[in-house]
């Protein structure tokens, strides 16, 4: 049986977490604000929080394993350097079975990332390149919003789609253009034409 405490901010997402969480394998152990009582847990679950600063609160800690619903490209690095005996990314939409998986990954000592970050940390980094895979037209019309530094529910109302759907085109934007940030990939989409600032 893996143990998971999480860490969220408030009590609707802690309770939407644990829900998800729910099945063979996995007990919720306890969820707080911060990671009070982590060490109790094989795993912290962290959301909505940042997560590079829970995970140098939990960092040495024994045996407490990282999960962290982010999809900051820089996190890795980050990772990588702290005595985490295990740890995983996970898209802030992704699904249980998805969360499920990255949990019980990260308690039995690995590291996990989502595909579109692999894709980016593995792809090339140089910003003058062309994007590897051409934007859909949608993902043109959310970069350009971008630009306009709309935040994604001004984005979703502006489009007529839900938050998630510019979520997830927000993140093959960051993939397709080998960008971590927001600003990175309007950068780059000038650059490159895509958009007129």
């Amino acid at each position: 049986m893996t143990t998971v405490f999480i860490v969220a901010p408030t009590p609707a997402l802690r309770a939407g977490l644990q829900a998800m969480l729910a099945g063979e394998g996995l007990e919720v152990v306890g969820m707080a604000p911060a990671p009070s009582l982590s060490s109790l847990a094989d795993v912290v679950l962290v959301a909505g929080e940042d997560p590079g600063a829970v995970a140098r609160a939990i960092a040495g800690e024994e045996g407490a394993a990282l999960v962290a619903l982010s999809d900051d490209a820089r996190l890795p690095a980050l990772l990588r350097t702290l005595p985490l005996p295990g740890w995983a990314i996970v898209a802030p939409d992704a699904g249980p079975e998805e969360l499920r998986a990255a949990v019980q990954a990260a308690a039995q000592g690995m590291a996990a990332l989502p595909r579109a970050m692999v894709e980016y940390l593995a792809g090339p980094r140089a910003a003058a390149e062309p994007a590897v895979e051409p934007l859909t037209a949608r993902e043109t019309e959310v970069l350009a919003l971008l630009s306009e530094g709309l935040p994604n529910k001004q984005i979703a109302l502006r489009l007529q789609i839900s938050e998630h759907t510019v979520k997830f085109h927000i993140a093959s934007i960051f993939a397709k253009l080998g960008a971590a940030s927001r600003t990175e990939a309007v950068s780059i989409g000038a650059r490159q034409g895509l958009i007129t600032l």
